[in-house]
């Protein structure tokens, strides 16, 4: 391990620096770690964070307890719902958990208590001249990195907003499943994806294509007649439950990359390195693997950055990649969902679940054994009609 105590300073006390502080202080106790949050505690953006259905088991081997200190607080389902047209398709087999963003930041705060560390919020940086001395400085604070940002040059950067627009609500009831939405509506199509992430509440996030936006003026919409009109949108799947606001404006989403993971001193991790698209919900999961990497490349070099860096760039980005091609694949079908809502019910479903190319015949055959058959049922029936 490294010979001296080393200075880290981590911005952003998200999900992935405050993992990154809690475990490089068990890496390297001596060390002098500073976590910086922009935002006052318990302040977040979102509601609740999806995972797979192995949900944080990539993280059991280094840390038990915390596996099972998340875990405590997961909602758990096997089936993703699919509605559109009035029907309603499910799709078995495919299993996720979601917590609570504010409780998995609370789970992690207290774990970076137990090693010592008090992350200082309410902190807003200009630049980063104050952490020039220090030996290594990771950028966790998200889609609008100020380490990313101000270096964005010597990263490589490329941000890259895709034409839909979405909108981040709350819903005050749990659904089921993890349920996608579609609907053709006097205001044009929507769509809304909505999961509980705790016993009595579910994230409720609602899109509409580029020109249904403009058509509406919805740029114009404040934040509560936004929640309103999204509400009376979809009351049917709301069944009288209200939606809740938490910074909830239309945005497009920022596909953000970068040819380079580090630079000098500092290194980029989760939404500050790159976005994934929310249709496949593993931002946080990613954020976590990363800093994982990174503590892995940290002590496999004896501490010398500069080493642990070009590792964990060079074992990382492969896996990521793949990740992010599958994500951009997910992303374009939704660029484009209203032209697929005409196809029937499961010919859609279908689509939806093989849109990122991850789930080929065999694989769903394997995992959705009875959306599968139920889909080469229909197939059979809809090709002989054809043929007839």
């Amino acid at each position: 391990m490294a010979k001296s105590p080393i200075k880290i300073r981590i911005l952003g006390a998200g999900p992935a620096g405050l993992y990154a502080g809690y475990r490089l202080k068990r890496l390297l106790p001596s060390s002098d770690i500073m976590i910086v949050e922009q935002n006052p505690q318990d302040v977040t953006f979102g509601f609740g964070v999806v995972l797979s259905a192995q949900g944080l088991q990539f993280l059991a081997g280094d840390d038990p307890e915390l596996v099972q200190a998340i875990s405590s607080g997961l909602e758990a389902w096997e089936d993703i719902e699919v509605r559109v047209g009035g029907d309603r398709v499910r799709i078995d087999g495919i299993g996720f958990t979601a917590i609570a963003r504010l409780e998995l930041l609370r789970i992690l705060h207290a774990k970076v208590r137990e090693v010592g560390l008090q992350p200082i919020y309410s902190k807003s940086l200009e630049d980063l001249s104050q952490f020039r001395n220090a030996d290594l400085v990771i950028g966790a604070d998200g889609v609008n990195s100020l380490v990313r940002n101000e270096y964005k040059d010597a990263f490589g950067t490329k941000v890259e907003n895709l034409t839909n627009w979405f909108a981040w609500f709350g819903a005050a009831r749990p659904f089921d499943a993890l349920t996608q939405t579609f609907l053709e509506t006097e205001e044009g199509p929507f769509n809304a994806h909505h999961y509980r992430y705790s016993k009595t509440h579910s994230t409720f996030l609602v899109e509409t294509t580029a020109d249904n936006f403009e058509r509406l003026g919805l740029q114009k919409f404040s934040e509560e007649e936004s929640r309103l009109f999204s509400q009376k949108l979809f009351t049917q799947v709301l069944e009288g439950a209200n939606l809740r606001t938490n910074r909830s404006i239309w945005r497009q989403f920022p596909k953000i990359t970068n040819e380079r993971w580090s630079h000098k001193n500092m290194v980029l991790v989760g939404d500050a390195l790159r976005t994934a698209h929310y249709s496949i919900g593993s931002g946080t999961r990613l954020a976590l693997e990363d800093v994982q990497a990174l503590i892995g490349a940290i002590a496999e070099t004896n501490g010398d950055i500069p080493s642990a860096l070009a590792l964990y760039e060079e074992r990382r980005k492969p896996i990521v990649n793949k990740l992010l091609s599958a994500a951009a694949q997910s992303a374009e079908w939704y660029e484009h969902f209203d032209q697929r809502m005409k196809l029937p019910p499961l010919e859609f479903a279908h689509e939806y679940i093989s849109r990122s190319g991850r789930v080929d015949p065999d694989r769903l055959v394997l995992t959705c054994p009875q959306f599968a058959q139920d889909y080469m049922n229909w197939k059979k029936i809809a090709d002989r009609a054809a043929g007839g």
